[in-house]
């Protein structure tokens, strides 16, 4: 019988709720519109939060998949794992129930259909079924292809498959042409399946690599091992054994292997990496703008309730207890938040979309974003809290006096009301102010990086790669087909320069290496020093415009059959030649020979224009006309062409296709971009939480203004007749109209000390956020003033209409108000 009573009630109290809001809808839109915005904002955040770091690898017991990485302990980096290496894990971890190695590649396929530049993943026997992955078609590759000379085979993407061979089941057996060489198709990959950004097109063997890759414990190609830990295993015990299996071959192999260490991480770690930490920074800076909705929201239920103070006194009068009132509140509350946390969840759903588009290619798993059921019940369960909030909040603001109320009509609850109203102001001021503090701060990083000087002119430099024509199979061929390439391309109207390099700057992807000054060889070359390694053709300092400090570049007469020469840079002959001439000195390359100094050149800022990577800022410039033949195919398989024009893109590109198209049609021409896009997307880490805080701090300031601006205009209304005195006893209108500028001014200075506060503990506490700051300091005084001031002249602006109305009041019919 109780239960069904309290079923009557709620439901009374909905239609009631219902009445209440339809004879209110100024008061319902402003208050579901200002919880859509900060529920819909949540939601989106909270949906990529939930994609990217929450759910869990579309794997078969994806908690037990790990990456086993490989260490330098000499140089505090982590490192790829040698092919050599991870053979051993293979043969001797005992941790792990399957072990497998994935390395990033390109290949160029000229057939079946026109020319393409693939995203390629070569992959070690049992790829697929390590990760629990099964295939659609086909098999994955056997123990016997994936080797040295095993015979050709490729697994093709899902999308490749539909596009090139229209999705047909008789595809395995089929042949593909890449990079010249004949595959024949042994499976199909599922659709949707993902590993990591960009996805990959084709998958060959990785035993099929170069051999200076396959047999080379020094040499540290990218190679990534995924294991599955074993029934019973755990991460530790994992780390365990690996430390015995590295030590072990450390004894072996100490030329290659001292101090090299092992670490094994989760997946899903290795994958989400630092945007983790992003994501959850962004996920707590939107939660302020809920709570500046929720305070901009509950100051209006605050102003409501003093009208509808005469109505609570009655109900009480006539024997409702308090809590049947409390009831009635919390569903009007819940009532309205849940209508709000719908047109959010519409709101949000529709912005997802394009917010991935735009960050997508710097967010990983972003396919996996989108709004699912575990989206749905966060957006339900936070409008139900939303809404029990909001219904408590007139009940908590006041103690209803039953008897003031009834005689005043409501006045006797309105101080205890406006009270409360100028602490949610103050509050909303402070939470704004953390939040334009925290965009503010990423803005002034994304200045400081534009005003670095990276070592060399980005302006006016394209730069895009072309596919090794089929043709091309020998060094002395390849070189020579790039040199006449190049050649071409220099011919070209609007072109000042070209030349080819195998690495680009401010990219992601490096060439590190060990040298040693002087002509011995070293001992231990894991515990040699490190540089990035630039193999260019002669022209690549003219065309980047690199400041050419001391000696010469290299020339056409720097080949195969000239002394072997390089060209350091000023970091490196800083730390190794500080007290004499560089010029003409030796240093050994492994792999390589004894080599000599002829120049120097200003240090390159490689790893963005922050330039904070710690493994090393060594930089040695190399020719690649004398790159030794066997490396050839390794470096010239990714080299880039780099191109000195004042023309844009779609001028100039035209032309470099006509050259490449016209020397042989099955060259792809592709990752075309400028050297101003790669500054930009090197300040990923940067723009894109500095758009989304910029967003939700613009709108945290038009919901702050909107309160202060609302507390003012109550504020004036419940002082007419007070206004009204003051103005008859000789109070003059620039009095009044300062009294009422001074309580906002008040309001504003006591939420910006107290935004100030916790701005700079939050920067003390956040780690992530300090680690995005580059050239200013998370307690930035000069920021913070600036937003001060923004923020005083916002509130002045806010509290200029009430005041000016306040200013005009005719003190004879204030005096009369009621």
């Amino acid at each position: 019988m109780d239960s069904v009573n309290a079923l009557d009630s709620i439901w009374q109290d909905i239609r009631v709720s219902f009445r209440i809001l339809r004879k209110n809808p100024t008061f319902t839109i402003a208050a579901i519109g200002t919880l859509a915005l900060g529920i819909g904002a949540n939601t989106a955040i909270f949906s990529v939060v939930e994609g990217v770091v929450l759910a869990p690898l579309p794997f078969v017991q994806p908690d037990r998949l790990v990456v086993v990485r490989e260490n330098s302990q000499t140089l505090h980096r982590e490192m790829s794992v040698s092919y050599p290496d991870w053979q051993d894990w293979q043969r001797s971890a005992s941790a792990f129930q399957q072990i497998a190695a994935v390395r990033w590649f390109e290949y160029n396929l000229t057939s079946p259909g026109a020319p393409e530049h693939m995203n390629a993943r070569q992959v070690s026997a049992g790829f697929f079924s390590t990760l629990g992955v099964p295939l659609i078609l086909g098999r994955d590759f056997s123990p016997v292809e994936d080797q040295q000379h095993g015979a050709p085979s490729v697994i093709l993407s899902n999308r490749l498959w539909n596009d090139r061979f229209g999705g047909r089941n008789d595809v395995l057996g089929q042949s593909v042409i890449l990079d010249g060489s004949s595959y024949t198709v042994v499976g199909v990959a599922p659709a949707g399946f993902h590993l990591n950004a960009p996805d990959a097109d084709v998958y060959t063997p990785l035993g099929q690599a170069s051999p200076l890759i396959a047999t080379d414990r020094t040499v540290h190609a990218g190679i990534m091992c995924i294991a599955r830990l074993s029934p019973g295993k755990t991460l530790s015990q994992a780390r365990a054994d690996m430390t015995v299996v590295q030590t072990r071959l450390t004894q072996l192999y100490p030329a290659s292997n001292r101090g090299v260490a092992t670490d094994v991480v989760p997946l899903k770690q290795e994958i989400v990496g630092d945007v983790g930490g992003t994501l959850l920074l962004l996920l707590g800076a939107v939660g302020l703008v809920l709570l500046i909705a929720c305070a901009n929201v509950a100051s209006l239920l605050l102003a409501r309730s003093v009208a509808r103070s005469r109505e609570f006194a009655v109900r009480l009068a006539l024997g409702a207890s308090r809590a049947r009132i409390t009831a009635q509140l919390t569903v009007e509350g819940i009532l309205f938040s849940i209508v709000g946390g719908g047109l959010g969840l519409v709101a949000a759903e529709w912005a997802i979309g394009p917010a991935v588009a735009l960050v997508g290619r710097h967010l990983p798993r972003c396919e996996n974003v989108g709004v699912k059921i575990p989206v749905l019940l966060f957006t339900f369960g936070l409008s139900i809290a939303v809404g029990i909030l909001f219904g408590l909040t007139p009940a908590l603001g006041s103690h209803l006096r039953l008897q003031s109320a009834l005689k005043s009509g409501g006045r006797g609850v309105a101080s205890g009301h406006h009270r409360a109203q100028g602490v949610l102001v103050v509050f909303q001021m402070a939470l704004t102010l953390v939040l334009l503090a925290g965009a503010s701060l990423l803005l002034r990083t994304i200045q400081n990086f534009w005003r670095v000087n990276p070592g060399f002119d980005i302006q006016h430099v394209i730069t895009f790669k072309v596919g090794l024509s089929p043709t091309t199979k020998t060094a002395a061929v390849t070189r020579l087909a790039y040199q006449q390439l190049t050649e071409r391309i220099r011919q070209l109207p609007g072109i000042e320069s070209a030349d080819l390099t195998a690495m680009v700057p401010l990219t992601p992807t490096g060439n590190a290496g060990p040298f040693l000054v002087g002509s011995q060889s070293p001992t231990y070359i894991s515990e040699a020093p490190r540089a990035e390694f630039y193999w260019t053709g002669p022209d690549y300092r003219r065309t980047m415009q690199i400041p050419l400090l001391r000696g010469r570049y290299f020339t056409l007469e720097d080949t195969t059959k000239s002394e072997p020469v390089i060209v350091i840079d000023s970091v490196l002959a800083r730390a190794y030649f500080r007290d004499k001439n560089p010029m003409g000195q030796l240093m050994t390359i492994p792999h390589w020979g004894v080599t000599r100094i002829v120049g120097v050149v200003e240090h390159v800022r490689h790893w963005g224009l922050g330039d904070v990577d710690l493994y090393t800022q060594n930089q040695i410039y190399a020719p690649l006309n004398q790159l030794r033949d066997e490396w050839v195919p390794v470096f010239y398989s990714g080299v880039t062409i780099a191109v000195r024009t004042p023309l844009d893109v779609a001028a100039v590109l035209p032309g470099i296709r006509s050259v490449v198209y016209g020397s042989a049609g099955s060259e792809p021409v592709y990752q075309v971009q400028t050297m101003r896009q790669v500054a930009s997307d090197s300040m990923a880490p940067q723009r894109f939480p500095m758009v989304l805080l910029a967003a939700f701090a613009g709108l945290a300031l038009l919901l702050a203004s909107i309160g202060i601006y609302g507390v003012l205009s109550y504020s004036v209304a419940q002082r007419v007749p007070e206004l009204g005195i003051r103005m008859a006893l000789g109070a003059k209108q620039r009095d009044i109209f300062a009294m009422v500028i001074s309580h906002g001014l008040r309001l504003t200075l006591a939420g910006l000390a107290a935004g100030v506060t916790a701005s700079l503990i939050l920067a003390r506490v956040l780690s992530a956020f300090s680690n995005l700051l580059y050239g200013v300091s998370a307690s930035d005084p000069v920021t913070f003033c600036a937003l001060s001031l923004l923020l005083i002249a916002i509130a002045v602006l806010a509290c200029y209409i009430p005041a000016r109305r306040a200013a005009r009041l005719d003190p004879i019919a204030a005096l009369r108000h009621d």
